[in-house]
């Protein structure tokens, strides 16, 4: 029999009472007696404790107020051992006694786990989430900015009109009516929004030389609207900051985060995946239609080469690296294809340059 002295707190009084405590293995529990000649006995399943140091404060579960403090640290280290040996050691108290390598060995965890859903797991469900989502609600959206941005930039109405011509002969298997804009800017820059709004500045148009250079722009784009690119990459990120707000119990910064993703459209960053996919695409797409493909890559190489004298807000969005130019191009030399010009499209070509 295990014995040492403690002192009682009965959760009544103030006063505390020293004690001779005993770990009885034969009741299988702890056994006292106050200063009132009271005999009290508490089982080990119906206690709790906390060890700091060599202090060991034990309660028990069916009388919370009342409290035992020993320090003795013999004593806690055989009644520790005396419970993991029983089964009574609840899963917190076990790692409690571990130690702190073992801390932070389960910290890391913790972080890896963490980092692993914010980077691999949210990204994948958020993007399979979407196929939950109306599409009602990507043209809620998708309106929602186009009238707020076309509010303070200036349309070119002519190049508009000669550009909704020139996307009117292609066929661009869209689900959603799609709309082209042309802004006056000399901003070399294009973007589409989940409602099927194409937006594209007149700095991106000068850039072009021939027609199959803006009809790879347009198959480009078109595949980010046909995919649902922008609401995809919009629930990853909104799904990644929820996550850490969460984590970090800020409600503000949730409710923050979902206004703010709305007016984020015109900078939004495709992941390398869905700008894979929209190269592909668009490349079909320009196949699809007897147009050369090679257009594409023109217009690429084209945009990358004017990087060296200055960043074009398309590049930020829509990174071109040299691997994607190259992946094109192998995809239309292993892809079967003919093209023929083309005298209505280099006609409209010529209006929305002009």
């Amino acid at each position: 029999m295990l014995t040492t002295t403690g002192i009682y707190f009965d959760g009544v009084s103030s006063n505390p009472q020293e004690i001779e405590l005993k770990l009885d293995e034969q009741i299988a529990g702890l056994r006292f007696g106050t200063f009132s000649n009271q005999h009290i006995q508490w089982p080990v399943d119906e206690i709790t404790f906390e060890h700091i140091g060599n202090s060991l404060e034990i309660r028990n579960k069916h009388h919370s107020l009342a409290l035992i403090k020993v320090n003795d640290a013999h004593f806690a280290t055989e009644f520790i051992a005396y419970l993991k040996s029983n089964g009574h050691l609840t899963w917190y108290q076990r790692i409690i006694q571990l130690g702190i390598k073992a801390y932070l060995a389960i910290a890391v965890l913790i972080l890896v786990v963490i980092v692993a859903g914010y980077l691999i797991i949210i990204p994948w469900v958020s993007e399979k989430a979407v196929m939950m989502i109306p599409e009602q609600y990507d043209i809620s959206m998708g309106h929602t900015f186009y009238n707020q941005y076309l509010a303070t930039n200036s349309i070119d109405s002519a190049k508009t009109d000669a550009l909704n011509k020139f996307a009117s002969r292609l066929q661009l298997r869209n689900k959603i009516k799609l709309h082209f804009t042309v802004v006056s800017s000399t901003t070399v820059n294009a973007f589409s929004l989940p409602d099927g709004n194409i937006i594209v500045f007149t700095g991106l148009i000068d850039l072009m030389t021939d027609y199959d250079e803006l009809a790879g722009l347009i198959g480009h784009e078109v595949s980010h609207v046909n995919n649902r690119h922008s609401m995809k990459m919009l629930c990853r990120n909104l799904s990644g900051y929820l996550f850490i707000s969460a984590i970090l119990s800020d409600v503000n910064g949730i409710m923050a985060i979902i206004g703010d993703n709305i007016h984020n459209l015109q900078s939004l960053s495709y992941s390398r995946q869905f700008e894979r996919q929209a190269d592909e695409q668009g490349t079909e797409l320009m196949i699809l239609n007897n147009i050369n493909p090679k257009g594409m890559t023109d217009l690429f190489t084209r945009l990358k080469s004017s990087e060296k004298v200055t960043m074009p807000a398309f590049i930020s969005t829509h990174p071109i690296t040299t691997d994607r130019i190259l992946m094109i191009k192998r995809l239309i030399k292993n892809t079967p294809h003919s093209f023929k010009p083309n005298q209505e499209l280099k006609k409209l070509f010529l209006e929305v340059k002009n």
